[in-house]
């Protein structure tokens, strides 16, 4: 299968552990990972970030797999509410054409940052028509584009 905005067949990927039991290199339980998770959140790491850090720095395989959570699930569950209003994805879109709009502010002929803006504004509709599928975002929910 295709990448949606790329030339190549995007095959290559990273895969989950085959295991279905705890390494035994790791150290951690299920109650300091979580542990961990709620200290980074207080941080300001987004739950992307948390997962990154707890696989780079303490060598957690996958935090799903261990907890039998993921870690968004794990903080709603500790009593952090506003997570759950936005999802992460679409907010990181929505940052990155703010950046390329004063970007094109500057650079008016800049016709590639006009097309990634393009891109980027496809993904967050694609992106809102889901999560207002699953009922995640409200149906009045609405990104307004601006015109280049």
């Amino acid at each position: 299968m295709a990448t949606l905005h790329g030339r190549g067949k995007g095959k290559s990927k990273s895969h989950p552990p085959k295991d279905k039991k705890k390494p035994s290199w790791l150290k951690l339980d299920k109650k300091k990972i979580e542990e961990l998770i709620i200290k980074f959140y207080k941080e300001g790491k987004s739950t992307s970030e948390i997962g990154m850090i707890l696989r780079d720095s303490y060598g957690v395989p996958s935090i799903k797999f261990l907890t039998n959570k993921k870690t968004k699930q794990i903080l709603i569950e500790k009593g952090f509410k506003e997570i759950k209003e936005n999802p992460e994805d679409l907010m990181d879109l929505i940052k990155r054409t703010v950046a390329l709009k004063k970007h094109f502010e500057k650079n008016k002929k800049d016709m590639t940052a006009k097309r990634g803006l393009q891109l980027t504004e496809s993904k967050i509709h694609r992106l809102a028509k889901y999560y207002k599928k699953k009922k995640i975002l409200p149906q009045t929910w609405k990104y307004k584009e601006v015109k280049v």
